[in-house]
């Protein structure tokens, strides 16, 4: 009998990512099996392309919110319980619960599994389980999506099957290509993707940084692209302003878009966000520039680099106490990231 087996990892961006690494380590475990992922449509075009699954459902939670603003509790009751009998209509064998929060909990519970397993189950979304994996400790450097990594090693997946997968759709491909040829990135010109965007500035490297870094990749003959959501336009155009012949994509590109650029990018220059993160998924030459959050220091991939140098106040997460200098980013030089990327694009050549 074939098993049914849902990941639930709702979201953000770059832990879908680094989860997508379970996926190569559900087929090794158990192979035959039908594996489908729940997450939120913020994340869906992450996952809509990918072959190795059965399914992508995607719970419209901010649908759900709505309804509870405007206290129309009624239908916001018949949308839980028609989506919860949606889930357990699929009768799924195994659930993992890779967010570990109530929300995710929850609607892991919805789906009646008779086994249910939790990672570093918190908010009492632990008593929805009938497993809880708390991660141990590391010996050496942490590897990316570290925590989905002790995931697969609890079901016994065989040692090196996790690895991140990300998918490309083909029209996603042709209208990424289309788009950079619009701004003037011909079809098979070389060029490096810059991704300097996240939701916190205690991660950002300086932008003046980004201008230096994008002059000496175009005298290198690397078009540097900027990469990023509707959010960062202003800080985009301000570093594409000091940096003439950068391409300004940022807001420009659909998430899958933006993954199929990253795929054809020479190499990947980012902080800590989700589109530095798809550099190891896809196989492409990627510097990290790390300061105020750590989450890895080894990609487990060749041709990934991450530069971070340990300070007494570092990694401060969401808690920096420099007063708005984030030193910690300061560290690295343009020279520095330039050297990284060199080094990544040769062992990978």
């Amino acid at each position: 009998m074939t098993q049914r087996i849902l990941i639930v990892r709702l979201s953000a961006i770059g832990d879908v990512v680094m989860a997508s690494g379970l996926l190569p380590a559900l087929r090794a475990r158990f192979p035959g099996a039908q594996i489908s992922w729940l997450t939120e449509p913020m994340a869906e075009p992450l996952l809509r392309h990918h072959t190795g699954l059965a399914e992508v459902i995607v719970w419209r939670r901010s649908q759900w919110q709505q309804l509870w603003r405007e206290r129309r509790w009624g239908e916001l009751w018949r949308q839980v319980r028609a989506f919860r009998a949606e889930l357990r209509a699929r009768r799924f064998d195994l659930v993992l619960d890779a967010q570990g929060l109530l929300k995710s909990g929850v609607l892991a519970g919805f789906t009646g599994a008779p086994r249910r397993i939790g990672l570093r189950s918190r908010e009492g979304s632990r008593w929805l389980m009938h497993e809880c994996v708390e991660p141990g400790t590391s010996t050496g450097p942490v590897r990316m999506g570290q925590e989905y990594r002790w995931l697969a090693e609890w079901l016994g997946a065989p040692e090196g099957s996790f690895r991140q997968e990300l998918a490309l759709g083909a029209t996603a491909q042709a209208q990424a290509r289309a788009t950079r040829q619009a701004h003037g990135v011909a079809a098979g010109q070389a060029f490096a993707a810059l991704a300097p965007f996240t939701t916190r500035p205690q991660k950002h490297w300086v932008e003046a940084g980004w201008a230096e870094v994008g002059a000496a990749l175009l005298r290198q003959g690397l078009t540097p692209v900027l990469l990023g959501g509707p959010a960062d336009g202003a800080a985009a155009q301000r570093i594409a302003a000091a940096c003439p012949g950068m391409v300004n994509l940022a807001g420009r590109l659909a998430l899958d878009e933006t993954v199929a650029t990253v795929a054809d990018a020479r190499v990947l220059l980012g902080v800590d966000t989700g589109l530095t993160h798809m550099g190891a998924a896809l196989q492409r030459p990627t510097v990290a520039i790390f300061g105020s959050t750590v989450p890895y220091r080894d990609a487990g991939v060749p041709g990934f680099e991450v530069l971070y140098t340990p300070r007494a106040c570092s990694p401060c997460r969401r808690h920096p106490t420099c007063g708005g200098r984030f030193d910690c980013m300061r560290d690295w030089q343009p020279a520095d990231v330039l050297a990284a990327a060199q080094r990544q694009m040769e062992v990978l050549a």
